[in-house]
């Protein structure tokens, strides 16, 4: 196999927590070199979030797999030297300090392109470099508040819910960070030239709005919590069994309400098709409800197995580890420590036709590549 799609990108990453190690985990996975800035004497936080393995955190292990570790206290200006000799061949930043950070250290992207004109420097952060919120603080959470995102998703009796996944972190931070470098890279290979990208994850959380965010900008009536098809205003929902597990049933197409009909024998559900009529949607989400609290998990799942009607079973992380579909897309790998201790973490989910995902090397210790990195500094 030939080398991972991003084996020509040497990124220096100055980020910590989640969006932007998240963003160069994906990098790294696709091959390219990452190497992560770190302070001495303040680690980063996820470096002592438990679980705890090998001295390290499962969230570390993961995060930060494939990457090196640069020891640099950025307030001492020999460090900031370094910084500025690597970036002739670290051509690409990822930082999410507050705005206004960087450049108070010197390390900004207007005095960094003066070193490498060619510099792709992405800043990831709550509310972007521009306008009021530019310096508030903010989680996850406060993000999808802000952007409209929480409102209506959640129930009518107990209001929004605090989501498992950090959306705002990942789908905004993360995801839209990789898209705009690969997207700068792309232009720098044709006009030579690199550029500065603001990414704001309550941006990035406004956009992910979709359809309900056209529905309610165009008309201007905002979408309500179970009222839209997809929110729990239609039949699309989670049913519970008889054993306190649940289900997914999603099959909003006539083919796949008429396989969901005949398989529980209950030709009211014909009825669903009619998706314009609230009363009707409700009257049939009561009779789902009704339905699958009369079995067992275990039956359903035996059931559905083999029908083409989008119902599936709600299943725990590893029990998602353990299904048939992602054992053979090859999502679960296996991590070794430095210690060699296995643990299991997800793959990279982006297959190659051109190259595989090499076994993944060990979350650096805090500044473990320094010496080597230092040796081979660039003139």
């Amino acid at each position: 196999m030939t080398n991972r799609p991003l084996s020509s990108l040497k990124i220096l990453d100055f980020s910590t927590l989640l969006p932007g190690p998240y963003a160069t985990l994906m990098l790294a996975d696709m091959g390219a070199t990452v190497l992560k800035v770190e302070s001495p004497t303040r680690p980063d936080l996820v470096k002592v979030l438990p679980p705890m393995v090998d001295g390290g955190s499962a969230a570390d292990h993961y995060l930060n797999r494939n990457k090196q570790s640069l020891a640099l206290d950025l307030k001492q200006p020999e460090s900031i030297a370094i910084v500025k000799k690597l970036i002739k061949e670290y051509d690409i930043v990822v930082e999410q300090f507050r705005p206004g950070v960087m450049k108070r250290l010197g390390l900004d992207y207007e005095t960094l392109k003066q070193v490498n004109p060619n510099l792709i420097y992405c800043s990831i952060t709550g509310y972007g470099q521009t306008g009021p919120y530019l310096n508030r603080a903010g989680h996850d959470l406060n993000y999808l508040a802000i952007a409209g995102t929480a409102s209506y998703t959640g129930r009518k009796e107990s209001g929004p819910l605090p989501l498992g996944v950090q959306l705002a972190d990942l789908a905004g931070g993360s995801h839209h960070a990789v898209m705009g470098i690969l997207a700068a890279n792309i232009q720098r290979l044709s006009t030579g030239t690199g550029q500065h990208i603001d990414i704001s994850m309550t941006d990035a959380a406004f956009a992910l709005n979709g359809m309900s965010g056209a529905a309610s900008l165009a008309s201007g009536q905002d979408s309500q919590v179970e009222e839209d098809w997809l929110n729990g205003g239609s039949f699309y929902d989670y049913y519970q069994s008889q054993d306190g597990r649940y289900f997914s049933v999603a099959g909003l197409e006539p083919a796949f309400i008429t396989n969901l009909a005949n398989a529980l024998d209950e030709p009211k559900l014909l009825r669903l098709v009619n998706m314009g009529d609230a009363k009707v949607q409700q009257e049939l989400k009561a009779l789902l409800k009704q339905r699958f609290s009369e079995k067992s998990f275990d039956y359903w799942c035996d059931l559905f197995a083999t029908l083409d009607c989008c119902v599936e079973p709600m299943l725990s992380i590893n029990e998602a580890a353990n299904h048939p579909q992602l054992q053979a897309r090859g999502m679960v790998i296996t991590y070794k420590t430095e210690k060699q201790t296995d643990i299991k973490q997800a793959a990279c989910p982006i297959h190659f036709s051109a190259s595989s995902q090499a076994q993944p090397t060990p979350a650096p210790k805090t500044g473990q590549h320094t010496e080597q990195v230092l040796a081979n500094l660039p003139e």
